[in-house]
């Protein structure tokens, strides 16, 4: 599975069954990467606010959901974990990360 573009992780209505079907197909030792967008301490009040607004208008999206925290819930080693900020964007909707992860 590859979580291609930003904020694509962000967009599935129920992540921790999402995550559960990935690690039932993916093999012991099985990778998968991921991009989504990363709650900024310096701006994550705005970011909350706006979320239920973004939703809407982004397909889902959810600027504030800790996907790295539930990927490791489900089962899944974080091997790389970057982020940083889209250039020339807001920082609300900037603040990204892109990783990979592997079935445990």
């Amino acid at each position: 599975m590859r979580c291609s573009r930003p904020g694509r992780c962000a967009r599935f209505p129920n992540l921790t069954n999402a995550l559960a079907e990935l690690r039932r197909v993916l093999k012991p030792g099985g990778r998968f990467h991921f991009v989504g967008h990363a709650p900024d301490p310096p701006v994550a009040r705005w970011q909350r606010r706006l979320e239920p607004l973004n939703k809407r208008l982004a397909g889902g999206c959810h600027l504030t959901r800790k996907i790295p925290e539930t990927i490791e819930e489900a089962g899944f080693a974080i091997e790389q974990l970057d982020t940083y900020y889209f250039k020339d964007e807001p920082k609300l909707f900037a603040s990204t990360f892109e990783g990979r992860a592997l079935r445990r």
